[in-house]
């Protein structure tokens, strides 16, 4: 929504958070920033793949930590970009913003639920549950990256 289209009150609270964001904006994030993100992401997600496919488990069971693993990246990003857009003064419903918390705790309680009744080493869930927590991490940072990145490179553009 552009601030042409908003009413006077909705102009001033636009405008004020766009002002607070210029500032946000301008800072882009370091290319070692953004390299570690990267580097994390990759790490976390290969490591935890890697650890399925050597496991000595049903494929079934294989599926369905591959699933959560798949089903929680899409959840934090979904977070950060509503928290972003919320943030930014786009609109965001609470509905949304809800479903996306709900979903990103959610993958996280299915992993902690499978590992508790998994037939595996003690240091094997905690490697799965840590590769697991590093992948969400990092996907949240390379989003927020990504997204900075772009609106850097877009300000950059107009100036």
């Amino acid at each position: 929504m552009e601030a042409n289209q908003l009413s006077n009150t909705e102009k001033m609270t636009y405008n004020s958070k766009n002002k607070n964001l210029e500032a946000f904006v301008l800072q882009k994030p370091t290319n070692a920033f953004i390299g570690a993100s990267w580097i994390a992401l990759l790490a976390g997600m290969v490591s935890y793949c890697i650890g399925l496919w050597n496991a000595e488990m049903l494929l079934n069971e294989k599926g369905y930590y591959f699933a959560i693993l798949l089903f929680g990246l899409f959840s934090v990003i979904s977070v950060q970009k509503s928290v972003r857009d919320r943030l930014e003064g786009i609109p965001v419903t609470d509905m949304y913003y809800g479903i996306s918390w709900f979903t990103t705790l959610t993958s996280i309680l299915l992993l902690v639920i499978g590992l508790w009744n998994a037939d595996l080493l003690l240091s094997e869930k905690g490697f799965y549950g840590m590769s697991f927590l590093l992948s969400l991490f990092s996907a949240i940072t390379v989003q927020k990256n990504t997204r900075d990145l772009l609106l850097s490179t877009n300000n950059d553009k107009s100036e």
